[in-house]
């Protein structure tokens, strides 16, 4: 209704009869393929937890932002590029989304592909070798939120 008022500007009677029914059918034909479980959508711990979710993604990007600053300006230039697999805990594919695409967001990480449990993440640099300790560095901050307004 809102996309169709700003489509139109126009906030007329026969205009917003118009739009109430366009996004009546326009939601009856396409709510599965988004929300599975509407009850979800009205539990506020869910928004308290969306909120969390902002301020801490605000602060790891923030950190990374640094972080990345720091290896672009360094006469050195320390950066270790490379992909590496995280498996995520996550299981539902509205989740796996929010995760990868908040990696994606946070300066020296890009999502690749996601496949089953697994992100495959190229990452500016690759600390470690054992993917427990990258895993918990990359998904670590994000994960635990996600899990709580999703799933």
């Amino acid at each position: 209704m809102i996309f169709w008022l700003m489509l139109t500007f126009e906030f007329t009677i026969p205009n917003l009869i118009v739009g109430a029914v366009a996004s009546l059918i326009t939601s009856a034909i396409f709510t599965r393929f988004f929300i599975q479980n509407v009850y979800k959508l009205i539990q506020p711990k869910r928004y308290f937890w969306f909120l969390v979710y902002l301020v801490v993604f605000i602060w790891e990007c923030l950190k990374a932002n640094i972080d990345v600053a720091y290896r672009v300006l360094h006469p050195a230039m320390p950066i270790r590029p490379g992909i590496v697999k995280v498996k995520t805990t996550l299981k539902s594919d509205m989740a796996k989304m929010l995760l990868a695409n908040s990696i994606t967001m946070t300066p020296g990480t890009i999502s690749v592909d996601i496949i089953d449990d697994y992100l495959y993440i190229h990452w500016i640099y690759i600390s470690s070798d054992d993917p427990e300790v990258y895993t918990g560095i990359i998904t670590g901050a994000f994960e635990k939120y996600i899990k709580r307004i999703i799933e």
